[in-house]
């Protein structure tokens, strides 16, 4: 099992740096659609702040509480990423073919910013949550009494 980094130093740069991985994780997701990035890249960034607040202050703290609520919501994104497309298709275009997406008030190029956006954060959400279902699974012995964080 995971135990919380002893060092008060590391704990130090832990509570300055995921705060930081967090924001660019934002930026990267919210603006990936005009550069490098986007769901996949965003995710891994969201993802990792959060493993690195269970590997340092261990997965029972109040730092790595998000980390419980996260998992519990593991599929959250592909009913976002689903949703978009079934929108799509009711708005009688193709699956995921923004332009179809049907938001009243919104012209053609808004509806397909919203859309690519919405597919988005639907893919940085599962890529997070995998990530840290899969670290928390590996982190635990068969030994261990309570093997769920």
């Amino acid at each position: 099992m995971i135990q919380p980094h002893d060092s008060v130093l590391v704990q130090t740069l832990g509570r300055l740096l995921i705060p930081l991985i967090q924001l660019f994780g934002l930026y990267v997701l919210f603006f990936g659609q005009y550069g490098p990035g986007g769901g996949f890249v965003g995710g891994v960034l969201l993802g990792t702040s959060v493993i690195l607040a269970i590997l340092i202050f261990g997965p029972r703290s109040s730092h790595s509480a998000l980390a419980t609520k996260i998992i519990r919501g593991d599929g959250l994104g592909l009913i976002i990423f689903a949703g978009v497309g079934g929108l799509c298709l009711i708005g009688g275009g193709e699956f995921l073919n923004y332009a179809d997406l049907e938001i009243p008030g919104l012209k053609t190029a808004s509806r397909r910013y919203v859309g690519i956006l919405l597919t988005q954060i639907g893919v940085a959400i599962d890529v997070a949550v995998t990530a840290i279902s899969i670290v928390i699974s590996l982190s635990f012995n068969d030994n261990d009494e309570d093997s769920h964080v």
